[in-house]
């Protein structure tokens, strides 16, 4: 059994929150933002680029759907550079592909998170497979808060 002082129970000190352009993921940010600068804890913010289905089909789509998820990753970054500069807290941007339950459970391995924020999914088809929101709850490795 676990002391109650162990790690991570004073509260955060890494945050990790993952962001995709959506509304619900930029009010996480927001969020995460906030939580960081009253714990004084790092914000570690993760863009997840998936794949494009229509790579298989259309190889020029494929790069087409790389670049411009570049580019909403490249103005992400810039908010999150300017906003942590505005707030007066430390955060770093985490640019990833692949599966986005996949690498954010990486990442947050990576930079030993203390708890995770993201935001409500708004996708019908998660009622089927689940959201990553759904998909790091049931993990249970770290506290999640998911943000509507």
């Amino acid at each position: 059994m676990g002391s109650v002082f162990e790690r991570g129970t004073d509260g955060p000190k890494v945050i990790v929150v993952a962001v995709d352009g959506s509304v619900t993921s930029l009010r996480a940010a927001s969020y995460a933002a906030g939580l960081a600068r009253r714990q004084s804890a790092e914000l570690v913010v993760v863009f997840v680029a998936t794949g494009s289905p229509m790579a298989n089909f259309v190889p020029a789509a494929g790069v087409a759907v790389d670049e411009a998820l570049h580019d909403v990753a490249a103005q992400l970054r810039k908010q999150v550079e300017i906003g942590a500069a505005d707030q007066g807290i430390r955060a770093r941007f985490i640019e990833a592909k692949g599966d986005p339950y996949a690498e954010i459970s990486r990442i947050c391995q990576k930079v030993m998170a203390d708890a995770v924020v993201v935001g409500a999914s708004t996708s019908s088809g998660h009622r089927l497979i689940g959201s990553v929101g759904v998909r790091l709850v049931r993990a249970g490795l770290w506290p999640v808060t998911v943000v509507p």
